[in-house]
């Protein structure tokens, strides 16, 4: 099965690619981050998620933010922590960096160019300690695209 990407790139020789399926996050806060860091250079991008799993920068909330409290230093004032999603994007980064490199592109100079994070399938279980009521897992798909610059 070949897996397909939402954009087709016109000089693939420049275009390094990498992608994750199924994995355990909210898809919220994935597509927060993706809106927040596409655009930017690979290298900048990993340092501001580390700085979010840190707690020391918030991602802003531009949709879903029904509720959120307000957070210092943010243009849209509006925002969240979301460690467990950025630890996942953070893996998805490096890959992409390996995957330029092994393509023989130079990993510092890559800007992302296409960044989406898409909701996967729900899958059902058993709440813990023998209750009935079902307990549903979201997951979600993300795809990166890097060019270099």
């Amino acid at each position: 099965m070949e897996l397909k990407y939402a954009v087709k790139p016109k000089d693939e020789s420049k275009i390094a690619k990498a992608m994750v399926r199924d994995v355990d996050m909210s898809p919220k806060h994935a597509m927060a981050i993706a809106s927040k860091i596409s655009g930017m250079k690979v290298d900048a991008a990993i340092k501001l998620l580390e700085k979010v799993r840190k707690l020391e920068t918030p991602i802003p909330f531009k949709r879903h933010n029904t509720g959120i409290g307000h957070r210092k230093g943010i243009q849209e004032k509006v925002g969240r922590y979301p460690v467990k999603a950025s630890g996942k994007i953070i893996e998805l980064l490096k890959n992409l960096q390996a995957n330029a490199e092994f393509k023989g592109l130079d990993p510092e100079k890559l800007k992302l160019t296409h960044i989406e994070a898409q909701k996967g399938v729900t899958r059902k279980g058993k709440k813990p300690k023998g209750r009935w009521k079902l307990w549903r897992t979201q997951f979600v798909h993300v795809q990166a695209m890097a060019k270099e610059t």
